[in-house]
């Protein structure tokens, strides 16, 4: 077992900035790509980027150049049931890919946990908690735990709720591009709509107070010890 036991893959780096801020930085390239690593034994994090494909691309790398023992899906999470409030955090033992209804039990922890293509809306939020029993939502945690499958890796899901089920959201997916999020855009867009002011100072508020309780979960590396050591070598994997 190498220095680094658990990869942890989250999306963006704000999501997690407490917890790395202090880590050292390590740039390497991966299939034509260069990604930053933030390296503290026994852990490497790497914010991949928004969506599927760019948590895939991240996690393939990450497990490709480190080749942990397991690997971590962290990162902000909209809530689909009413009883879970902003800032708590979940361990999801079940993450299901809403393209396809494949399925993933992790071994531990609990609840439902849906990868959607997009930022669900309080609608569609509403609708993916009645057709997948689904607790919380995010877009990155079934792709992360596909390339986990794929090479015979151990995946775990952490997520904190940043928005509740009945959060209505500023725009956000059409500033996103390849993975990457267009703040100046979004900014622009959103100051000569009024409109959107008192949604946008909510999420800012809700982002930091989920970053800062996912970080502090994450830097207490027990929980991931723990499901290294106990949890089944093979995944449970199925559509």
């Amino acid at each position: 077992m190498g220095k680094y036991k658990i990869v942890i893959v989250a999306a963006m780096e704000r999501e997690v900035w407490p917890l790395v801020k202090d880590w050292p930085i390590a740039s390497k390239q991966y299939d034509g790509r260069s990604f930053k690593f933030f390296e503290k034994s026994p852990a490497v994090l790497v914010c991949g980027g928004i969506g599927s494909e760019a948590a895939r691309r991240a996690a393939e790398a990450a497990i490709n150049l480190y080749s942990p023992s397991l690997i971590v899906s962290a990162g902000f999470a909209g809530g689909l049931d009413p009883k879970l409030e902003t800032g708590q955090m979940l361990t999801l033992r079940y993450v299901v890919d809403a393209n396809d209804g494949s399925r993933t039990d992790s071994g531990a922890g609990e609840g439902v946990l849906i990868s959607f293509e997009s930022v669900a809306d309080v609608e569609q939020k509403a609708k993916l908690a009645d057709a997948y029993g689904a607790h919380a939502v995010d877009m990155e945690a079934a792709a992360v735990a596909r390339s986990a499958e794929a090479h015979g890796i151990k995946f775990l899901a952490c997520k904190v709720i940043s928005d509740t089920h009945d959060s209505r959201l500023p725009p956000i997916m059409q500033f996103v591009h390849n993975g990457s999020f267009n703040t100046a855009r979004f900014v622009a867009h959103v100051m000569i709509r009024p409109w959107f002011w008192w949604s946008v100072v909510k999420l800012a508020r809700n982002s930091a107070v989920a970053a800062k309780v996912l970080s502090e979960a994450l830097a207490d590396s027990k929980l991931a010890v723990l499901h290294l050591e106990n949890a089944p070598n093979e995944l449970s994997f199925r559509r």
